[in-house]
């Protein structure tokens, strides 16, 4: 059997770990890269730290217009899937390389697997919500991370093909946590102690787009920050360009650096007090970390972090931002909606179940 992944953003690479490992033990993988995101800081080191194979394939899309980048994504895979012939093609997220690969997949005929299916934050401003909706309606197989994401495939009468597989986000964290502590010296290179700093970052286009919103945080964060309390803020390029725009003024406090490969990002996570983010992933580490989470937007797809208590959503208002912080408090997870590091496991057998069934279905 074999299957084409496709791959393109920082996000990806992660789940894509600890799948393709469990994956390539009971089928072929051709692994394709978009090149969405495409610096060695925002790519290359995650594959490195990860351990995830070289691509077979490698794009070079780049960024751009969401039309123009995906359009030119779909080219790209069709290309591939028309040489390799696969038998599946899996998709991760809700990315435009994810769009990209089920639309080329699914105009030829062949099946999609979405890990991660079923996500909504219900707000059709954001592209990441247009490409999970569409991603869904043309999958075959739909993992699905939680209950939650099964009900919300239901009530759009999606219900074949959709199984509850558990978070391939938390076996990559698992596989990272102890080493990161280990290996990482992002704190005596930043100068900061265990607790005794905030995280931050800021990548969504929604928030980096409209000066009201960008304006907000980052008139939040230097507010916040002071000599005890210094905030670390890894800057994704598309914020880091907004920010030079404006000219914007750091607090002395607020430490503005480049993003920082994936087990420097681990290590501050878990050293954090608190973590502001607008990001659903980094969401969900701070909630297996045991960390506070104050979350930049109004809704999110990872309704359980903030039905337990832990997580935040507080929007732009600086006000807000500030308020939630303050209050902010570590505790202890009393609730587990998520499964414990058997998630990529689980894809790898309802893709081999899945073309079982097919090879036994088919005619002689």
């Amino acid at each position: 059997m074999k299957v084409v992944s496709i791959i393109g953003a920082r996000p990806q690479f992660i789940k894509c770990a600890p799948v393709s490992r469990a994956l390539r033990k009971v089928a072929q993988e051709v692994l394709v890269h978009t090149g969405q995101h495409y610096d060695d800081s925002m790519s290359g080191v995650f594959f490195r730290e990860l351990g995830i194979a070289d691509p077979d394939y490698h794009l070079g899309i780049g960024s751009g217009p969401h039309g123009h980048q995906t359009g030119d994504m779909l080219k790209g895979v069709e290309e591939i899937l028309l040489k390799e012939a696969p038998e599946m093609v899996l998709v991760y997220g809700d990315t435009n390389s994810t769009l990209a690969g089920a639309l080329a997949a699914v105009k030829l005929h062949v099946p999609v697997v979405h890990v991660e299916a079923g996500l909504r934050s219900f707000n059709r401003r954001m592209p990441e919500e247009i490409n999970r909706v569409v991603t869904d309606q043309l999958s075959t197989l739909l993992l699905c991370p939680t209950e939650t994401a099964v009900e919300n495939l239901r009530r759009e009468g999606v219900t074949q093909g959709v199984y509850v597989v558990g978070d391939v986000m938390y076996d990559a964290l698992m596989d990272s946590v102890e080493r990161a502590q280990q290996t990482s010296t992002i704190l005596e290179r930043l100068r900061i102690t265990p607790q005794g700093y905030l995280l931050a970052t800021v990548h969504r286009a929604d928030n980096t787009d409209q000066s009201m919103h960008l304006n907000g945080i980052l008139s939040a964060l230097n507010r916040l920050s002071g000599p005890d309390r210094m905030i670390v803020f890894p800057v994704h390029p598309r914020t880091r360009k907004q920010l030079e725009q404006i000219s914007f003024s750091p607090s002395p406090y607020l430490l503005l650096i480049d993003p920082v490969p994936y087990l420097d990002m681990v290590c501050l996570e878990s050293n954090a007090h608190v973590i502001v983010t607008d990001s659903g992933g980094i969401q969900k580490e701070a909630y297996w970390l045991g960390v506070p989470c104050i979350t930049l937007r109004e809704e999110t797809e990872w309704v359980e972090t903030v039905a337990s208590g832990w997580n935040c959503l507080v929007g732009t208002a600086t006000d807000r931002i500030v308020s939630a912080v303050c209050a902010a408090s570590a505790g202890r997870i009393d609730v587990w909606p998520y499964s414990r590091g058997e998630a990529s496991t689980s894809v790898a057998q309802r893709i081999t179940a899945y073309a079982s069934e097919q090879m036994t279905a088919s005619p002689v």
